[in-house]
């Protein structure tokens, strides 16, 4: 019985395993990797950088649509005569534009401005950026100063006008004290909000690698917290931007007067398609910087890998 026993076939029981492992690693497999191939090389195409030529047209023609919605609004109102002796026509404020642009008064006057802008927003910057820091790594500062700043950043940039005026007096020192005051809470809280949201695994990797103290810092949490603190920064910009134009509307500096200064007497003097024309040039700069932090803040995602590339 032993030997029929012995001489009998293995059961097909014992040789599936084998079979089936051999197929896992056959044209199955093989069919499934060639699947993921296929959509990695659609998500490839899908990815393909779109012309330059359709990329800025769909990013025009939403602006060119606003615009001539409010220039139709404009003329309306002017046509159904609402504020007459006020209201200029689009055609008028257009003449008296192109007559500031011809003018070297008004690019010094531009220049000014841009002065105060750019010393403003980067002592806005630096101090913001340093409380930040100290705030998000320090629970006693947190504590103690963390709701001050969001306070600071929710008063409105006018009401750092008598402060400023008390310290500066009728000086550009004052308009960038309110710069700073107006803008710095903002990049501040972005700091906060960015080191906050840096994931602990990242800062222990960190550490495993020997980072410490400032290195750590420096070296993982800043750069991580880089995308949050971006957005804190933009933020910032249009507050500096208000507290500037608050600045110079109310504070007249002798041989520096600014864009906001310029506006101020427009309406005193009752030049009401000059006031408008500024008006306009203000905010398209505020459109422009938009624009810049915008290309920025794409930079920014696609180097963290935070950018959908199959947008274009």
């Amino acid at each position: 019985m032993l030997d029929e026993a012995a001489s009998l076939p293995a059961p097909a029981a014992s040789a599936a395993p084998a079979t089936r492992a051999a197929d896992a690693s056959g044209p199955g497999l093989d069919a499934e990797l060639a699947g993921l191939d296929a959509l990695d090389a659609l998500g490839t195409r899908i990815g393909t950088r779109v012309p330059w030529p359709r990329r800025a047209w769909r990013a025009t023609w939403p602006k060119l649509i606003a615009v001539g919605l409010i220039l139709v609004i404009w003329e309306g109102a002017v046509r159904a005569h609402w504020k007459p002796f006020i209201l200029q026509t689009p055609r008028t404020v257009a003449a008296q534009l192109g007559e500031l642009l011809r003018t070297a008064v008004f690019w010094n006057e531009a220049w000014n401005t841009a002065q105060r802008a750019l010393v403003g927003y980067a002592l806005a910057v630096v101090i913001g950026t340093a409380v930040g820091t100290a705030v998000a790594r320090i629970p006693m500062l947190r504590a103690g100063i963390g709701s001050l700043i969001t306070g600071m950043q929710t008063m409105p940039s006018v009401l750092w006008f008598p402060l400023a005026y008390m310290v500066f007096g009728d000086s550009s020192s004052a308009i960038v004290l309110m710069m700073v005051l107006g803008a710095a809470p903002a990049v501040a809280n972005g700091v906060i909000s960015g080191i906050d949201q840096v994931p602990p695994l990242l800062v222990r990797a960190g550490r495993v690698l020997g980072a410490r103290g400032w290195s750590l810092q420096r070296r993982v949490v800043l750069p991580a917290a880089v995308p949050t603190v971006l957005g804190g920064l933009k933020q910032a910009w249009a507050f500096a931007w208000h507290a500037l134009m608050a600045g110079e509307f109310l504070i007249q500096v002798g041989g520096q007067v600014g864009l906001g200064g310029r506006a101020d007497n427009a309406l005193t003097q009752g030049y009401y398609a000059t006031l408008v024309a500024l008006m306009i040039v203000i905010v398209v700069i505020g459109i422009v910087v938009d624009m810049g932090f915008g290309r920025l803040d794409r930079a920014v995602r696609r180097r963290f890998g935070l950018l959908d590339t199959s947008r274009g």
